[in-house]
């Protein structure tokens, strides 16, 4: 079925198992930039799971190219854990690569003892708010041998391929970009040419370096999506000056940090950035590696075989499901545990500073530790709820040898079946199907549509009752809540409740950002239009990008904090709020709701003391449901409460906790 991906990759004296990659991630594993034992294991089980190809990383090469909690090559003391690392991924069948990495103007002075990030020029960066300072002409030499002494260490530690970082915004970037590169020295120019001078002679040290037996490879933004930056044209030219130095494939990513075009998140489609690998493929003879948003082998196998790639990267996937290759070479893509673009575990908490784990795969992070033991004697678990937290906690206990009942009284998914009818949510609804998987494999009788009242529960007979009955919308206590033009968020979503043409959302939280935008696109373009009227030429392009982003609806946001959103991740907050600008959602913050009338909002406060409108729909938050725990619990034996039932939370804590029951009972 995934013949091509499969198939082995020959790089240099080398062969990959398939087509397969792990890209390099930030972790979060290493504080100290020492390998530990929670990184060797995280990446063991990848490359048991069947990865062809690991890439570790990035990794630091001297004291100013990034934070100490970057895992490091700067000097021969972090050889002997880099062994470690290196020997953990190969003795499972996977090539080890490792990342080497200077990010330029992104390191943040506080990291590097106060002094300004070292730079091609002092251009101010976007991503720190901090100015950086202009390496001078001996530093760039300098800064190139480090690269050259990291990569030897990288080959005494055993490892197989050698990758730099020239995407993302770090310093190989930022020679390249005109925008952050203004020099007017050897390291500079008006051509690309010019400012790849840089990159390009790292590539040709690290190649004398690493000798001829190693891979070398280049991770490259296909694009900076960043205004006056590189296009996939001058991507693919840069990949051609490297083919010359060297090196042995070109990984392609996009964008920088300060892209404003999202790049891993959810709104992304599925492979949506192949087309990048594309452009530099064809023309370089090397092979290119695809990236971005590739979630399942059914996607890696379509861009391989469409030819737009000659291996695909598989990141945040191979977090979500370290076994994904091998359950591909079985048969199994069913039971496969998708990644879907979240961030919440990920990239969130790296911007936190915080460990990686990940919402549909509570083990991220924890592969050392033992796995919950089986049962010691075989329970009846009766499950209330079909939500995350349930679904979690019943493939957990049936997995352990329970007999699992889960009663779901509409059907499966809970929330994230709302949060996936908003714009470029959809596949949210991936977690409730692939645990719904997970769940019948195990065994689990799962029964929809069939709501249990109390005294059902409690003659059911069950030794354990897992109460995850979710949360209930709540209705802010504001004159007029109940009027005719009033409607729920939660019924606007799910397609219940259809509103009015002038239409004012009273709540900024995650649900009413995500109503807010459900209702700003209706009557929007969709995409099978817009690809007609585009091919067709029907309409000039700025009028299709009107209408793809401009529904029927006018549309208010109302929230009494002064910030939108601010129950929203850092990874995906930034895009939403782009998306309500760009589809025309007036927001007004800091101020409260008086009373709602006919004519709409009555506003406290500086302003407009009226927002005028048709419909009003409430998106004030949700509360715990737990009508049936609190009638029942005490008549039961055994019984555990989870996930927004217990405390309205993110569905990633949903998940841990029906993990964590489900392991206990």
């Amino acid at each position: 079925m995934y013949d091509r991906l499969l198939q082995p990759l020959q790089l240099r004296h080398r062969t990959v198992r398939n087509r397969i990659v792990m890209p390099a991630m930030h972790m979060g594993y290493t504080p100290q930039g020492e390998v530990t034992r929670q990184l060797t294991d995280f990446y063991s089980a990848r490359a048991r799971g069947g990865a062809g190809l690991i890439v570790v990383g990035a990794c630091t090469i001297d004291q100013f190219s990034g934070g100490p909690f970057f895992i490091s090559l700067r000097d021969g003391s972090f050889v002997p854990g880099m062994q470690r690392l290196a020997r953990a991924i190969q003795e499972h069948g996977a090539l080890a690569g490792v990342q080497l990495l200077h990010a330029g103007r992104y390191v943040h002075s506080f990291l590097i003892g106060g002094q300004p990030a070292l730079a091609p020029s002092a251009v101010p960066s976007r991503y720190t708010r901090e100015t950086p300072r202009e390496l001078t002409y001996d530093e760039i030499r300098e800064v190139i041998l480090h690269y050259a002494s990291a990569a030897a260490r990288a080959v005494e530690a055993g490892f197989d391929a050698v990758e730099v970082i020239a995407s993302a915004g770090y310093l190989v970037a930022q020679f390249l970009s005109p925008v952050t590169n203004q020099r007017t020295d050897d390291y500079g120019g008006r051509t690309l040419p010019e400012r790849a001078r840089f990159g390009v002679e790292v590539a040709r040290a690290v190649r004398a370096a690493v000798g001829d037996s190693t891979i070398l490879g280049f991770r490259l933004a296909g694009n900076d999506f960043v205004p006056g930056g590189n296009t996939n044209a001058q991507a693919a030219e840069f990949a051609r000056l490297l083919e010359a130095e060297g090196v042995d494939y070109v990984s392609v990513t996009g964008g920088w940090h300060e892209t404003r075009v999202p790049q891993i998140i959810a709104a992304v489609p599925q492979g949506a950035y192949a087309y990048l690998a594309r452009g530099v493929r064809e023309r370089v003879g090397i092979p290119v590696f695809a990236a971005n948003r590739i979630n399942h082998p059914g996607v890696g196998e379509r861009i391989l075989a469409d030819g737009l790639a000659d291996a695909v990267c598989f990141g945040r996937a191979l977090i979500a499901d370290p076994d994904l290759p091998r359950k591909a070479s079985e048969g199994r893509q069913d039971r496969i545990i998708r990644c879907v673009g979240c961030g919440q575990g990920c990239f969130d908490r790296v911007m936190s500073l915080e460990a990686v784990t990940c919402m549909v795969n509570p083990l991220a992070g924890r592969e050392g530790e033992a796995p919950p033991p089986p049962a010691t004697r075989r329970k009846k678990v009766l499950v209330v709820g079909g939500g995350p937290a349930g679904l979690m906690a019943a493939a957990t206990a049936a997995e352990r040898g329970h007999e699992v009942v889960l009663h779901e009284r509409v059907s499966l998914g809970g929330q994230l079946a709302l949060a996936a009818s908003s714009p470029g949510r959809r596949d949210l609804r991936l977690i409730s199907n692939d645990l719904e998987a997970r769940a019948m494999a195990a065994g689990v009788d799962l029964r929809t549509g069939q709501p249990l009242e109390a005294d059902a529960i409690v003659s059911f007979g069950a030794d354990a009752v897992v109460f995850a009955t979710g949360g209930r919308p709540l209705t802010p206590h504001i004159p007029g809540n109940d009027g005719p033009n009033v409607q729920h968020a939660w019924d606007v979503l799910a397609g219940r409740a259809v509103p009015g043409r002038s239409v004012a959302v009273l709540g900024g939280g995650a649900v009413g950002v995500d109503v807010a935008r459900h209702i700003a696109l209706l009557g929007s373009l969709d995409a099978e239009t817009i690809r007609f009227l585009l091919v067709e030429e029907a309409e000039a392009p700025e009028e299709i990008r009107r209408l793809a982003r401009r529904g029927t609806r006018q549309v208010t946001l109302v929230e009494m904090r002064s910030k939108i959103g601010a129950d929203i991740g850092v990874s995906t907050r930034w895009s939403l709020m782009q998306d309500l600008e760009r589809y025309g959602v007036t927001m007004i913050t800091g101020r409260k709701v008086a009373r709602i009338t006919a004519e709409g909002l009555e506003l406290e406060g500086d302003g407009p003391p009226l927002v005028t409108c048709d419909t009003v729909v409430l998106a004030a938050g949700a509360e715990p449901e737990r009508t049936l725990y609190d009638a029942v619990a005490s008549r039961l034996p055994e019984t555990h409460l989870i996930g927004d039932a217990k405390e309205v939370r993110r569905a990633f804590d949903a998940v841990a906790e029906g993990y964590a029951v489900g392991s206990a009972i």
